[in-house]
């Protein structure tokens, strides 16, 4: 007997249709993880419920605010990721701070990726079959790295010996996520508006409107990649004047380095380093419990 393949429609018909999904999974585990490993489910809040444990138990209320007030214009950019317990039950794998600040901004769904219970290799397969695909964009294939880094505890390094790529290149994609808040720039890694040099160089930018200036420049200009690193540092120069001194842009080596200690403590972190070599490492926590949650994890390693 055949096994039964489904469509994406047909997938999302299944989530909604637990007996169906049951029968789906006994018959062709493989074909729905794979499925769902790309989908995205739109569930009632209503239906979705935290993790118990789940490291981090502390979310500051001003950033949560500021979150759900960003939810309220623009929607939820990056879907969570929640286990099936039954049809009407998902429990939060990831995303527990999207989820509170959907509930601040009064949301009633939300996007989701949905995973089975156990599915853990099968989903991993999934993704990393998924990043091979030639027909992805530069942005799915980072959305699969950073699901892959998320759910998985990956570091830069498990990635790359994972899907075969250099370590350099899967920190240049998982680099491109900034741009979730950016709509402008993130369509335009989507339509291949943009290389993902200029998308390099644009991501080592923090201030919004000197970024976004620069990529219409980009697109209007069809400017080289060199002539954006000299653009991005006209701009900053110009702006020097009574602003705060602009950071000084690292090189892509010291980028890399950052990004990793970013996706390691899952907090903000900032590299310094002056022209005779010297430099810091500054680390933010939001109160004590995230830095207790910073200690135990320099201690595990």
């Amino acid at each position: 007997m055949a096994k039964a393949k489904f469509d994406t429609g047909g997938i999302k018909a299944l989530l909604g249709n637990p007996k169906q999904l049951e029968k789906a999974v006994q018959e062709n585990p493989q074909q729905v993880v794979r499925e769902l490993a790309t989908t995205v489910a739109l569930l009632p809040i209503a239906h979705i419920k935290t993790n118990a444990g789940q490291p981090r138990k502390n979310f500051s209320k001003e950033s949560l605010e500021e979150l759900a007030a960003s939810i309220r214009a623009h929607g939820i950019i990056q879907p969570i990721t929640v286990r099936r317990i039954h049809d009407k039950e998902y429990q939060i794998i990831s995303g527990e701070r999207r989820f509170r600040a959907s509930q601040l901004a009064g949301l009633k769904e939300m996007p989701a990726y949905v995973r089975l219970a156990n599915d853990q290799e099968l989903l991993e397969m999934a993704l990393i079959e998924n990043i091979q695909r030639e027909d992805l964009n530069a942005w799915e294939i980072a959305v699969s790295y950073g699901r892959l880094a998320e759910e998985f505890k990956l570091t830069h390094e498990n990635l790359s010996e994972r899907v075969g790529k250099q370590r350099s290149t899967i920190t240049n994609y998982l680099r491109l996520l900034r741009f979730e808040s950016d709509p402008d720039i993130k369509q335009g890694i989507v339509e291949g508006k943009i290389s993902m040099g200029h998308a390099r160089a644009l991501a080592g930018v923090d201030d919004y409107a000197i970024r976004n200036s620069v990529y219409q420049k980009i697109i209007s200009e069809d400017l080289s990649v060199r002539a954006v690193e000299a653009l991005i540092t006209s701009y900053q120069e110009s702006r020097k004047g009574d602003q705060p001194k602009p950071k000084k842009i690292l090189s892509e080596n010291l980028r890399n380095i950052q990004d990793q200690f970013r996706a390691f403590f899952g907090a903000k972190v900032d590299l310094k380093r002056d022209d005779k070599g010297k430099g810091q490492v500054i680390i933010k926590f939001d109160n004590d419990a995230d830095l207790n949650r910073l200690i135990a994890l320099m201690e595990k390693d």
